[in-house]
């Protein structure tokens, strides 16, 4: 099933449940958002494969390069919304410009945001589960989904600052520059964690996708986001566990297999501790 909507300022949803598919866009003019309900989407940018699940949403400026292959046994369901340069740039505008300039006509530059995974929680995942809702009963009103649109982008702003620009003043670094070089690095490092959590990952392969010496690594990802990188990775793996739990009949080796742990008893442990029950109690509802 292929949902496509082209909207008249060139806006364009697509909404996608295939086994098997693969995309490479032919224009590079537009913002792309890519947000996936079930499954796993693999995304290619700049030689980098980003991994794309429930949880997590990629966000791709105007004039990258990208393709997004699907491969699944089970179908997998996505959403791909792609805005208009022309758009956010004017969304940008009244968000940031004083009145007086707004309505002198003065504007901005089309913004350049950081170009990875970000998560899928809050007003965002509110807006968009309401418009894909929408989508599968046929919406067919541009001036409601542009207003879906227009909340998408502010819901992202929201997003944006409290991942990267609260994070960016969080590092104990003087310069501003610095700073901000480093932020990029770890939004580098969560990124490896999040598309290769159910495999054996390393401090050491972590370091080396980010450019980031371990040491630093360690102190820096800390600092930004308040826990170690193994105890992000663990707490990932716990949150796509549940995730499997709550979506899936899958037996529970199977899952343990899936979300990167060989021992079903560390698991539940890890699982119990986590979460205060086992994966049995939270399977059967008594989950929050």
């Amino acid at each position: 099933m292929r949902y496509v909507k082209e909207l008249s300022n060139r806006n364009k949803i697509v909404s996608e449940n295939t086994c098997k598919s693969f995309y490479k866009p032919s224009g590079r003019e537009a913002y792309n958002l890519k947000f996936v309900f079930a499954g796993e989407e693999r995304c290619t940018v700049n030689k980098r494969n980003i991994s794309i699940f429930p949880d997590s949403f990629i966000v791709l400026n105007h004039g990258t390069e990208y393709n997004t292959t699907i491969d699944s046994i089970t179908p997998v369901n996505t959403l791909a919304l792609s805005f208009d340069a022309g758009f956010v740039k004017d969304f940008t505008n009244t968000c940031h410009l004083s009145d007086e300039n707004l309505l002198d006509g003065k504007s901005q530059s089309a913004p350049l945001f950081l170009e990875t995974l970000y998560p899928f929680v809050g007003d965002m995942k509110y807006n968009i589960l309401h418009l894909k809702n929408q989508i599968d009963k046929g919406l067919d009103n541009e001036m409601l989904i542009n207003e879906y649109l227009h909340h998408c982008l502010l819901n992202y702003y929201g997003i944006y600052h409290k991942e990267i620009t609260q994070k960016v003043n969080k590092l104990s670094f003087i310069k501003t520059k610095t700073k901000e070089e480093i932020i990029k690095r770890l939004v580098l490092a969560k990124e490896y964690i999040n598309s290769n959590y159910n495999t054996d990952v390393s401090l050491d392969d972590i370091s080396a996708y980010c450019c980031l010496s371990v040491n630093h690594l360690l102190r820096t990802f800390k600092e930004a986001y308040g826990i170690s990188p193994y105890q992000y990775l663990m707490q990932l793996r716990i949150n796509r566990a549940k995730h499997l739990l709550k979506t899936t009949d899958y037996p529970l080796g199977e899952i343990v297999g899936l979300i990167g742990f060989e021992n079903t008893s560390s698991f539940i442990r890890l699982f119990k501790s986590s979460v205060r029950m086992t994966p049995s109690k939270f399977r059967k509802g008594a989950y929050v």
